[in-house]
């Protein structure tokens, strides 16, 4: 049985490794997923300024290092773990991580804005539970 964690670095995030890795049986293979979405002020890395590409390549880098350390987090306590930094809509992008990998559940972090702005807005959480066709584990904000 795998696991897919859709990280996102908020403060949830520590959470969420703390329950996949109690719940988590050492030979579940878990992947840990950051969905890391393009600016939309420009296409693709060939567009835009000089300093613009360079800022994005800084966070680019930085999130995936800290995607690593999380993975290595994991691995400390004895887990199989993959770290994976895919670009993308989040909601379809987990949703197609989720399939392509074969994961069993989804573990999503909750920021607790409420109703009301997840009805302007919308949610992650909210959008993968509606179109998840496997279980959702949701780890609320403390």
């Amino acid at each position: 049985m795998s696991l897919l964690v859709a990280l996102d670095f908020s403060a949830v995030a520590d959470d969420q490794l703390e329950i996949v890795g109690r719940l988590a049986s050492p030979n579940r293979e878990i992947y840990l997923l950051h969905v890391a979405e393009p600016d939309p002020s420009f296409v693709g890395y060939e567009a835009g300024p000089d300093e613009v590409r360079h800022d994005v390549a800084v966070e680019f880098k930085r999130e995936h290092e800290q995607l690593h350390a999380m993975a290595d987090r994991l691995r400390e306590q004895g887990h199989e773990v993959s770290a994976l930094m895919v670009q993308g809509p989040t909601v379809q992008t987990i949703l197609e991580q989720s399939e392509k990998l074969g994961a069993e559940v989804i573990v999503v972090g909750s920021h607790g804005r409420g109703k009301l702005f997840d009805l302007v807005v919308g949610s992650v959480s909210a959008g993968v539970i509606r179109k998840s066709a496997v279980p959702v584990l949701v780890v609320p904000t403390r």
